[in-house]
């Protein structure tokens, strides 16, 4: 028999701007450029891509092709996704150096 499998919205889980904060702080911590991508998406969806966009001073298609899979965002482009998302980067120490 095979394994029946339920669609995921990580989105439908992202309820509170804590929540939001948590998701992408952990998606940083793991440094995947891809995840990083999908998770500002992810949540930019969840916000409203339209608004998003607006908010950073982006048009709705360029907000959407920056952040698909062949998306490569600009630094600039996440900055200005996370500003209108309430968020702000920052730096720590790493625990360990990197190799």
């Amino acid at each position: 028999m095979p394994l029946e499998t339920l669609p995921h919205d990580t989105a439908e889980h992202l309820r509170t701007d804590e929540d939001v904060a948590l998701y992408i702080e952990a998606v940083l911590e793991d440094g995947d450029p891809a995840l990083i991508r999908d998770a500002i998406g992810i949540v930019a969806r969840a916000r409203g891509m339209s608004q998003i966009a607006r908010e950073a001073g982006l048009s709705r298609e360029s907000l959407y092709k920056a952040l698909s899979q062949t998306g490569n965002p600009s630094f600039e482009t996440v900055r200005a996704v996370l500003q209108a998302l309430g968020l702000q980067l920052s730096v720590k120490r790493a625990d360990k150096p990197a190799a």
